[in-house]
Formats: C-alpha cells, structure tokens, sequence
C-alpha cells in the first residue's frame, strides 16, 4: 500500500537536513507543510528551503503564493491529497511530507472540518474592526457569539479569534457547529516521525538560527516587507518583532531577544501539540541509522 512518511517536530530541531537526505536515498520530493514558507518574498524569516537544497530535491509548497493570497489548513489538505492522488502515489509508493506547522499536518493526516470559506466582503469587515477596535473587543463579541469557542480558542492569535468571527457573520451559525472533528479515512498509510532533541540543545539550535537570520538580513528583509506589513502571512514570529524595531519601538538588540525568546514559547507549543498523537515515533535527528531502519521496515 501507498504509504505518506510524515517527518515534524519542533522549529530548528533538524527536519531539513534528515529530509533531504530521506528524499535523496527515495529519490522522491518533498511535500512542504510550513504555512510561511509557501510565501514569496519571506525566504530568511521563515528559514526556507534554500536554491541549492531545492535544485538538490524537489519540494511542493514552498515559494508559491503572493503575501495577501489567502491560504489555509483546508486548502493545504485539499492540495496535498489531491497532489499524492494524481502524480506523487503513481510515481512512487512512498511520499514525505515535512514540516512544523501542526494544523497543515492534522489537516492532511486527519482532515479537517468542512468550515465554509469566508468571502471577501466579510473578511474586509472583520480586519477593519480589529484594525478600529482591537483584538479585546473582538474576543468579547466572540465570547457573546460562541461562548463554546471562546473558552477554546487562544485569545492572543488575532487569526485565530477573526476567523472564527468570519463564520460567525458570514453564516449565522457558531464556529463550535462546524467543529466535528471526525477522522477522515486515507487510501495510503501514514507513518509519522517526530524528531526531538533535549530542551537545551534545542534552544541553542534556536538562538543560533536566529543569529544566522540576522546575519542574512533578516532586518532588511522585514525593511523590505514594511509596506505589507498587515498581510497575515507576515503576522509571525521574526517579523513582528522586525516591524517593532523598525517602528522604533523596540531597540535592535531587545528585537533579537524577543525574537528568540517567542520562537522558543513557539517550540515548546508544538510540542505539547504533537506529543497528543500517539501514532508519532520519536527519535533524535542524529539517530539517522535508527530513522532509516524504521522507514525501511514498514515501506
């Protein structure tokens, strides 16, 4: 049977360079499952694969979409399966898909619920009332409208509190009655990795990959990206707190501090996100030997 070998884990753990050397020994491509890095234009900032590592292995996903398309979860499941239905599954019986975003990755391995898709017209209305009125106020009309999803939903992600807002307006019904959660059927196996490394080593990883960030030009890109600065795709980690500095807000120095100290809370959410999936495996990224022999095993 077709099986999709899933590799995540937590940002700056490794994935990249096991990735590529997987793909390489499979002679397959890479599935991306990064919602930034499908961006143009955020290339330092999301740690994007680079021209070498893409002429290298083919990878989906990555460099593909203007900053204010709209992209989600729902659209990714839809545009993988349909990927590994038509080419990737006829053309091998194993695929890899990588990545740490873990709505991108629930959403293929799960699926996701069949939320409609907010127009424009009520998409304009919600950023204009978060732009006039602020994320509190819209959080307490959220709280009115679906007390259920308040109580859920993390009231500090401006995305997340919008969204469900949009569907609120859009259709008359709560965000919660579209939420069924049920598990999809997949024709192929999943085979899903996570790569870990003790938490030290793992915030050393971070604090460098940002110091190499900056070192790339990580200002001069956000400088670059200024002016679209309100586009979604640019509400993470990096180039918020860039956009603070730029603003004169923050000194350089406190930026890059804030920078490290957000992309850490960052790895420590996805980890308590994908430690509530029992099917994932776990190893350290240096064990290649030991990754190998699993995959080999089972594909």
């Amino acid at each position: 049977m077709k099986t999709l070998v899933v590799i995540t884990g937590p940002t700056a753990v490794g994935k990249t360079t096991l990735c590529l050397k997987i793909a390489q020994y499979y002679s397959i491509p890479i599935i991306n499952a990064d919602s930034r890095q499908i961006y143009k234009e955020m290339k330092i900032g999301t740690a994007a694969p680079t021209e070498q590592e893409q002429e290298a292995v083919k990878h989906y996903f990555v460099n593909e979409l203007e900053l204010d398309e709209y992209y989600n979860a729902s659209m990714f499941e839809q545009d993988v399966i349909r990927l590994l239905e038509k080419q990737l599954f006829t053309e091998s019986n194993i695929a890899l898909m990588s990545g740490g975003s873990m709505m991108y990755i629930d959403a293929v391995c799960n699926g996701i619920d069949d939320i409609p898709t907010v127009d424009e017209e009520t998409r304009s209305c919600l950023m204009r009332k978060y732009e006039e009125n602020g994320l509190d106020r819209l959080c307490e009309e959220l709280r009115i409208l679906d007390p259920v999803h308040y109580a859920e939903v993390d009231r500090k992600n401006a995305r997340r509190v919008i969204h469900a807002l949009e569907i609120c307006y859009m259709t008359g019904r709560t965000y919660t009655s579209y939420r069924t959660k049920s598990k999809k059927a997949r024709p192929f196996n999943l085979l899903k990795i996570g790569l870990n490394r003790p938490r030290e080593e793992l915030y050393e990883r971070i604090n460098l990959r940002v110091d190499e960030m900056m070192e790339k030009g990580l200002a001069d890109e956000a400088r670059h990206l200024y002016g679209k600065r309100t586009c979604n795709a640019l509400n993470t980690v990096g180039y918020k707190e860039m956009f603070e500095y730029i603003d004169g807000n923050y000194s350089l120095e406190e930026a890059i501090v804030r920078i490290k100290g957000n992309t850490r809370r960052y790895a420590r959410k996805q980890l308590t996100w994908y430690k509530r999936d029992k099917d994932i495996r776990w190893f350290n990224p240096e064990n290649e030997k030991e990754i190998f022999n699993y995959i080999s095993n089972i594909v």
